[in-house]
């Protein structure tokens, strides 16, 4: 594959991670997307409603999240994540009225669990151990099968905690999945735990700077432009059909396919894909935060789970969250409202605001879902898979996103190098004799 062209399809944040992992090769990359934008789910616009510019989704990143992190630096946004200097996690339960921060400690070795001041009020050191369990989880057990989702560690912690990072019940949640999450945040200390959000938006942080990194490269982008199936033959993909426009491949040439998993299988009939999905709805609200209120709040016994403050705006989470598709928006916006209004002591009317609901939002990180999501390499050579639904060993995050376009990417170059050691050996024992 040498010198030819990879083809992206697909400009979502996996699509990018591959693309920025590939230029400087010696290739051309085109990325495709069906899309008139970049960002696929991670993307901000502009809200009439609002008169605010707002992102699709509300996105919490934590410093262990090395994959991410390391594509803000390439483009030059890294210092767009605010968040604190350490591992700090507000929390408000509506029900009891208590708050409290909890604040595990920088190193591996977790003596934080020893303070109270430090540890989820009404827990014990002891029951923090609990979770040992978790490292080690078998493959189709779900979270209820290993620890006890009882008790106030579980509702004022590991509830809350699982359910944004598998936005699925945790109870019935993949323990693989949850016990990915536990290895690469906790377990590796509060080092790995600071939370980091993208104050100035999404798309200022993450796609913006990244197609303008890409076009200085040289990275071609073709927007409405819709994949509709590829031609194969001789057990290699040979053209890419966008209907009216179909691009022939030449021998060298790839294909990354980084499109969400309800495109893929369209595409690739029979490859296996999750079935299952999860809702999240986020609610906005034009209004400036109180002073001094955290930009990240847990909230226990609350209709959102959490809420991020923004210079102009508060923003809301419901995480798993098909009970609440079909409810009316302004049924809901107020429903939200009125436990914002109470953790942040405002009376009178709603401000404007405005909900967002995503069907579709992510799998559901089942056991049975989770089985099915398939590697990066596909039965054709030049072929590759990307998106944060494929097998990349963690829940359907920005980290797993990126993380499987790095993949997709070092499949090409390492495509590329096994061909060109066979050349060139090859080659070399001619030359010999």
């Amino acid at each position: 594959m040498t010198g030819g062209t990879v083809h992206i399809v697909g400009a979502g944040l996996a699509g990018l991670a591959a693309a920025m992992r590939l230029v400087g090769s010696g290739r051309e990359i085109i990325v495709h997307d069906i899309a008139r934008h970049a960002g696929g789910r991670c993307r901000s616009y502009f809200e009439p409603a609002l008169g605010l510019t707002v992102d699709n989704g509300n996105h919490l990143l934590l410093s262990a999240n090395d994959n991410a992190l390391a594509f803000l630096r390439t483009i030059g946004s890294e210092e767009k994540l605010a968040g604190p200097k350490e591992a700090e996690f507000a929390f408000a339960d509506l029900a009891s009225g208590e708050c409290w921060l909890l604040h595990p400690n920088n190193g591996r070795i977790p003596w934080w669990i020893l303070s109270k001041s430090r540890r989820v009020p009404g827990t014990r050191a002891v029951d923090y151990l609990s979770l040992i369990r978790l490292l080690h989880p078998k493959r189709d057990q779900s979270l209820g099968k290993v620890i006890e989702c009882t008790g106030a560690l579980y509702e004022r912690l590991w509830r809350p905690l699982f359910l944004a990072a598998l936005n699925t019940d945790p109870q019935e949640a993949s323990a693989l999945l949850a016990g990915a999450v536990l290895h690469e945040t906790l377990a590796r200390g509060g080092r790995a735990c600071r939370p980091l959000v993208a104050s100035e938006g999404l798309g200022a942080t993450f796609i913006d700077p990244a197609l303008a990194y890409l076009g200085r490269k040289g990275t071609r982008f073709c927007f409405n432009h819709q994949l509709r199936g590829l031609e194969v033959a001789d057990e290699k993909v040979r053209a890419l059909d966008f209907g009216e426009d179909v691009v022939k491949l030449a021998p060298n040439d790839a294909v990354i396919l980084a499109v969400p998993a309800s495109v893929a299988c369209l595409i690739l009939p029979g490859v296996a894909t999750p079935t299952t999905f999860r809702a999240i709805v986020n609610a906005h609200f034009k209004l400036e935060p109180p002073k001094a209120f955290p930009r990240i709040l847990g909230i226990i016994n609350g209709t959102p789970e959490w809420l991020f403050a923004f210079p102009d705006r508060l923003s809301a989470t419901i995480s798993a969250a098909d009970r609440w598709i079909e409810a009316p928006r302004e049924v809901l916006a107020r429903k939200v409202w009125d436990d914002v209004a109470k953790l942040i002591g405002a009376e009178g009317d709603m401000p404007p605001w405005h909900i967002i609901k995503e069907r579709r939002a992510t799998f559901a990180a089942l056991p049975e879902e989770n089985a099915k999501r398939p590697p990066a390499p596909t039965q054709w050579p030049n072929l590759f898979l990307a998106g944060d639904w494929t097998a990349t060993g963690l829940p359907a995050t920005i980290e797993g996103a990126i993380r499987s376009g790095n993949t997709a990417a070092n499949l090409v170059l390492t495509a590329d190098s096994r061909q060109s050691r066979v050349v060139n050996g090859s080659g070399g024992r001619q030359h010999r004799q």
